[in-house]
């Protein structure tokens, strides 16, 4: 079975972790720090701070801008839940803004639409949540110009986009947000095993996310409320949560930096072979890249020219069959079952439901072959034709 994603972990990345194993720090140890300076310096952003996933980064992101009961935030709904599930654990109120198909992106012209309704009725969103699907950075310096106007805050999930850029700046170097989140889960560019980071260039904002990241517990004696008792003392400031890094996928993290360029590039190089092969389709469209963007390409999407849920399906189990593991990414977030319990219904954002039923992730990472490329491509628009000519 050919899978959708998989890490590249070298005799290297093995020797990293070997090396802190055999250290006096298994934990909260040097690798961590400098996996963040590693980091920070790549991104040309001022600060970084490492968690154990990028959910927990999403989560004191939201705390760190002072997200709270009946806030209202707003995201994307072509995403994983973890995007606004952040909102929800500071009990706040999310809401949706329908994509862009041709992209997958949140659109711009649909954002304004809400924002300029929101302004009416005194329901404009505390953050916005924009999502870089696959790998393409949003239009980052539109919501900015729009963030000035109607006075949200911005955090990107920039979990698929690490070593991507928008406008020539790496993405993460948070010109145009107040905070930036990626994830290294094992299917993402880069890997630490599990792991997040939250980058900003405000410190008052990198003070809260250290805060928040480790119980709420300080010992820095600038920060402290009161007089030390001694060199042990440490305080709780803040009711945060245990969402350390340890040294152990710190160290992971660092080596895997090290060749985050070439697996982008190697990414492109791919998502380009896939785009050459679908050319001549009239059934295949691959997302749309936008200008001033490069893809990190964490997903390689294509969408299919029918929206029947039942071909949909059928499409991805024959696939699965003969060998490829493609995917769908993603539901959208308000029609899960959770969510369908706040009030959400099937309809509130048509475009995301759309391309819902008409996507399909295929297999994409840096050790995938031409040979393998080519026997995906040609067997999906081989059994899609198969599948449209059989009866209902």
């Amino acid at each position: 079975m050919i899978p959708y994603g998989k890490q590249a972990i070298s005799e290297q990345d093995i020797d990293a972790v070997v090396e802190v194993l055999k250290s006096p720090w298994l934990t909260q140890g040097p690798k961590v720090p400098e996996f963040e300076t590693v980091i920070s310096q790549y991104c040309q952003v001022q600060y970084a701070t490492a968690t154990n996933s990028a959910t927990s980064a999403l989560h004191i992101a939201c705390l760190a801008l002072n997200v709270g009961h009946n806030d209202i935030v707003w995201t994307s709904p072509n995403s994983f839940v973890a995007s606004s599930n952040c909102a929800l654990y500071c009990g706040a109120k999310v809401d949706f803004i329908d994509i862009d198909p041709a992209t997958g992106n949140l659109s711009i012209t649909e954002l304004k639409l809400r924002l300029k309704q929101a302004q009416q009725t005194n329901t404009l969103p505390k953050v916005l949540i924009p999502v870089h699907f696959a790998g393409q950075c949003c239009d980052m310096k539109a919501i900015s110009e729009l963030s000035q106007i109607y006075g949200f805050k911005i955090i990107e999930d920039a979990s698929h986009a690490v070593g991507g850029k928008y406008l020539n700046s790496p993405v993460g170097h948070c010109q145009y947000s107040d905070i930036c989140v990626f994830s290294f889960h094992p299917v993402k560019i880069i890997t630490s095993a599990e792991g997040g980071m939250v980058l900003t260039n405000d410190p008052t904002i990198n003070a809260k996310l250290k805060m928040f990241r480790s119980h709420g517990v300080t010992a820095q004696q600038d920060l402290l409320h009161n007089e030390a008792d001694g060199p042990w003392y440490y305080e709780q400031q803040e009711l945060g949560f245990n969402y350390r890094m340890t040294d152990l996928h710190a160290a992971l993290g660092i080596q895997q930096v090290k060749r985050l360029d070439e697996f982008v590039e190697k990414r492109n190089q791919l998502a380009q072979t896939y785009t050459k092969l679908f050319a001549q389709s009239e059934e295949i469209t691959p997302l749309s890249q936008q200008a001033g963007v490069y893809n990190a390409y964490h997903l390689y999407v294509v969408r299919i020219n029918d929206t029947s849920p039942d071909l949909h399906r059928r499409l991805v189990e024959e696939l699965r069959a003969q060998g490829i593991f493609c995917h769908v990414h993603y539901i959208p977030i308000y029609l899960q079952p959770y969510y369908q319990s706040l009030g959400f219904k099937p309809g509130h954002c048509p475009n995301a439901e759309e391309y819902y039923h008409s996507a399909i992730t295929l297999p994409l990472f840096p050790e995938l072959s031409a040979s393998d490329q080519e026997y995906i491509a040609t067997t999906l628009v081989d059994t899609l034709i198969t599948l449209k000519q059989q009866p209902q």
